[in-house]
């Protein structure tokens, strides 16, 4: 997952009071507040590696520091065994995501389920976006292999944009299963509003790095980002479940 750009206005010359921080928390803390006062640290703890300290952000962003808070990374860190690398990083990552996305109630979104679910994946959709579209179309596929879908909404043009309408139509009607196939079948629903998360998961889809759509999240909290062909998608989500 990338932290793009996050530190494109901020120079790297940190003060010499940061080096002589107490604690390696403090050392840090004090060179991201430099860096980015807005930065939202959920953690520090030291990483697998020597001396260095993995910075964990809401959302599941991970970045790296010295003890110091002199010398900061952002990649991933991979751990080789058995001949094979293993990236941690994602794989932190991926649980960070799993744990905000947990926190979103079932009520608040879209589900098309299998009498007997294996797995399932949360799926951040925009009715207008055409990939989502043929992903839904693929949807009773998915079920039929044992994939539960979990709709959650991400009007790609932002609040107050079309696509955004068109979600708060489906999250706002009565049945909003009817709603969303025809919102998917390029069906415009009547416009409706209410009390719904539509804003709220669009905030969450950027806070975990989502960028377009269909943004799909397994339920170990693996990113798949575009389109997959249901056999495809399904042999991704059960191997995560």
């Amino acid at each position: 997952m990338r932290v793009t750009r996050m530190f494109a206005a901020a120079t790297l010359g940190l003060a010499c009071s940061l080096a002589l921080a107490a604690d390696p928390d403090q050392a840090i803390r004090q060179a991201f507040q430099a860096l980015q006062p807005d930065l939202p640290i959920e953690g520090i703890a030291e990483s697998p590696l020597a001396g260095i300290y993995q910075v964990s952000l809401k959302g599941g962003r991970m970045l790296y520091a010295s003890g110091d808070g002199q010398f900061i990374l952002q990649g991933s860190l991979y751990q080789v065994q058995g001949g094979k690398a293993i990236d941690l990083t994602t794989l932190a990552e991926s649980k960070g995501v799993a744990a905000e996305i947990a926190k979103v109630p079932l009520s608040d979104m879209v589900v098309f389920a299998p009498k007997a679910p294996k797995t399932h994946i949360t799926v951040f959709t925009d009715t207008d976006c055409g990939y989502c579209q043929k992903l839904h179309s693929e949807v009773p596929e998915l079920n039929r292999l044992g994939v539960e879908v979990r709709y959650v909404a991400f009007p790609r043009q932002g609040v107050g944009s079309h696509g955004y309408n068109g979600l708060v139509s489906v999250w706002c009607s009565s049945d909003r299963k009817a709603a969303m196939n025809k919102a998917k079948s390029r069906e415009e629903l009547p416009a409706v509003s209410c009390e719904n998360p539509v804003a709220k998961q669009f905030d969450l889809g950027q806070l975990i790095g989502v960028d377009g759509t269909p943004a799909i999240v397994l339920a170990n909290g693996q990113m798949v980002p575009g389109y997959r062909p249901a056999p495809e998608l399904a042999e991704l989500a059960l191997r995560a479940k």
